[in-house]
């Protein structure tokens, strides 16, 4: 902790930010330390190389991209890849291939360019962690899943692109046609109706739900009713649709659309999935599990149009880290 503060005081120098000796500076806890499974592929990151390899024995290639000490991503191993039928799954269809997307490593892409793991991660526009992604037998991308995922969910990404079914459908059609106890859609007091969004310049959330939600719930109860996003919620009109709707809405562009089809044009694969929208364009997206503390500051990121001070919601969240530490201000990234 002492050598975190040195690095943030210097930090703040560096920005012009002042730095009392005074200040006792908060924590930054919920970090959680994993490992690789060690039956992940042992791989030399010549992604072509590995993809002969998976043909030649029948599998698929699944790149793990995740950060250290990434609380997703520990979560995301221990539901899914450390034991049980999922992980029995993984290992018969899939190579898995670990990439940290600050590491330092060589990869050679799928088309023959190099780049460092950290580079690669930009390359890709990795904006969450894990971010999953699934490369079939052609070395195309089958299916990219940026984010959490509980086994409910990943197993249906997971039949989704093992049975080939991306080449004749969108993961949420694959998903509907399956047998599940449903999902009831919740109403909140934050919601609001509205089916036309054309010129909003407001800020709004639209947030994506269907019966076969699997992390719904838990969002409901552990995010959205969190008395540290409840303010930051209120500064957007929010609205939630049913992602299976075929109810007539006007989208932001002002075309003619439905729910369903909107957000199959958004590309969403995770429900609940919420885009924020901003001045009359999208400018975040949630399509994977955030806890509230991540959640609430893409808020404020939005409403309060820090998208035109920095470059990305990355390099926001680091400088709104150091400000709340310096502040005194504990950050609990697992709750």
């Amino acid at each position: 902790m002492k050598l975190l503060f040195t690095a943030l005081v210097i930090a703040l120098s560096i920005a012009g930010v002042p730095a009392t000796a005074e200040a006792a500076p908060g924590k930054m806890t919920g970090g959680v330390k994993y490992d690789m499974p060690e039956w992940f592929k042992m791989s030399f990151l010549d992604l072509k190389d590995d993809l002969k390899d998976a043909n030649a024995h029948g599998r698929q290639i699944m790149l793990f991209l995740h950060l250290e000490e990434c609380p997703y991503c520990a979560r995301m191993l221990n539901e899914n890849f450390r034991e049980g039928e999922t992980r029995e799954f993984i290992e018969r269809h899939f190579d898995v291939i670990g990439i940290d997307i600050r590491g330092s490593r060589a990869v050679e892409w799928l088309d023959g360019h190099q780049y460092s793991e950290l580079a690669l991660a930009k390359m890709l526009k990795v904006y969450a962690t894990p971010t999953i992604i699934l490369i079939d037998h052609e070395g195309r991308t089958a299916l990219r899943l940026d984010g959490f995922r509980k086994r409910q969910a990943f197993r249906q990404a997971l039949d989704y692109v093992q049975q080939q079914a991306y080449r004749q459908e969108s993961l949420t059609s694959f998903v509907a046609k399956q047998q599940q106890a449903p999902y009831r859609l919740r109403a909140e007091p934050m919601f609001r109706e509205l089916t036309n969004f054309k010129g909003y310049r407001k800020p709004l959330a639209v947030m994506f739900e269907d019966k076969d939600c699997t992390d719904c719930d838990e969002f409901h109860d552990k995010v959205l009713k969190n008395p540290e996003v409840i303010p930051e919620l209120s500064r957007f009109t929010v609205v939630r649709l049913d992602a299976y709707s075929d109810q007539p809405i006007t989208d932001i562009d002002g075309k003619r659309t439905t729910p369903k089809q909107w957000v199959e044009q958004l590309g969403l694969t995770y429900r609940p999935g919420i885009v924020l929208f901003n001045e009359g364009k999208e400018r975040a997206r949630v399509d994977g599990m955030l806890y509230h503390f991540h959640f609430k500051e893409l808020l404020r990121y939005v409403s309060g149009g820090y998208y035109k001070e920095f470059g990305s919601f990355s390099q926001y969240n680091a400088a709104r880290r150091a400000e709340l530490l310096q502040q005194g201000i504990n950050i609990d990234y697992a709750q």
